[in-house]
């Protein structure tokens, strides 16, 4: 997820998206997925289906209402229908929460975990374990999850302590089905930086299920570190990777390219650690030019991909 950009960025009339995938550039250990927030004006079997046709490993699923509504009934038998559509199309997935209205109708990202009100706090737990079902259902890697703005009468050590609190049954679900729950350090939350994630981690006693989402962007945003520098820090706890381009100090998601971000010493960075899981593009104020944007990443992706230096035997590092 991301918040509101400083700035737009004009997006003029696209090509069609071509009919077949991009070139693959050959063997290598990185497996690529689109996020659905970037799709939100296509049917999920549609942005499915295009994901599929254009090359994707993967597809990062965010639970809204356009996309496997986590609050409407029959969510057993819609998460069944979904899974069987993934499995026909060959592709992996994981469970991503940052949809914006999806609790609240007037509040952005509301309530979160750090809300005063227990009930209110209580609606977003009860979201994520619902998340951490549904992706033990869809066969997915991890769920994605985000601390949350810190409120305006709440200090530090409160919200702190709130947030190690409601994760903890998160928590419990995530270990009874084996899904790994993400955390994203957020630029502009309680839990904004890396530094952040670790202070977490300790507070809970370092449990099995609690992983890391990085955000190769939000790197490039606030990081003391290089991107590159932070996948190889993070890697221990690398669960769920988010990619895309942006620039030093402004928390806008950008398109490939438009930002300042090295990318070929990042995915080598990644491909080093032996992460399995998706890198999924995040885009989600692109909707309005999914598709398009969809298949331009890819091969931008296997571009920067074949950029990394080979070994003498002719694997990368």
């Amino acid at each position: 997820m991301t918040s509101s950009p400083r700035r737009t960025t004009d997006v003029s009339p696209r090509p069609a998206v071509p009919a077949s995938p991009a070139p693959d550039p050959g063997p290598h250990p990185l497996r690529f997925g689109y996020g659905t927030n970037g799709l939100t004006d296509l049917r999920l079997d549609d942005a499915l289906a295009l994901l599929s046709d254009l090359g994707y490993d993967g597809v990062g699923l965010t639970l809204d209402h356009m996309h496997l509504d986590p609050l409407a009934p029959d969510l057993a038998a819609r998460t069944g229908k979904v899974a069987r559509r993934l499995a026909s199309l060959g592709l992996g997935v994981t469970v991503e929460t940052g949809a914006r209205y999806v609790l609240d109708p007037r509040r952005k990202h509301g309530p979160s975990l750090l809300d005063p009100d227990p009930d209110d706090r209580t609606r977003r737990v009860d979201l994520l374990m619902t998340a951490v079902r549904v992706a033990a259902d869809l066969g997915a890697h991890a769920v994605h999850c985000f601390s949350g703005v810190t409120p305006d009468d709440t200090d530090e050590d409160t919200a702190w302590k709130r947030l190690t609190e409601t994760l903890a049954p998160v928590l419990d679900t995530a270990t009874r089905t084996g899904v790994p729950l993400a955390v994203e350090p957020e630029p502009g939350h309680l839990l904004a930086s890396l530094a952040d994630f670790h202070r977490l981690r300790r507070a809970l006693g370092d449990p099995a299920a609690l992983g890391l989402t990085l955000d190769i962007g939000h790197c490039q945003c606030l990081e003391p570190l290089p991107p590159a520098d932070c996948v190889r820090a993070a890697a221990p706890w690398l669960r769920h990777v988010q990619i895309e381009d942006m620039r030093r100090g402004v928390h806008e998601h950008l398109p490939f390219g438009d930002g300042e971000i090295d990318f070929p010493p990042v995915l080598e960075a990644l491909a080093a650690t032996g992460y399995q899981a998706l890198t999924v593009v995040e885009l989600p104020r692109h909707s309005h030019a999914g598709p398009h944007f969809a298949a331009q990443s890819l091969p931008f992706l296997h571009r920067a991909t074949r950029a990394i230096p080979q070994s003498p035997e002719g694997r990368t590092p």
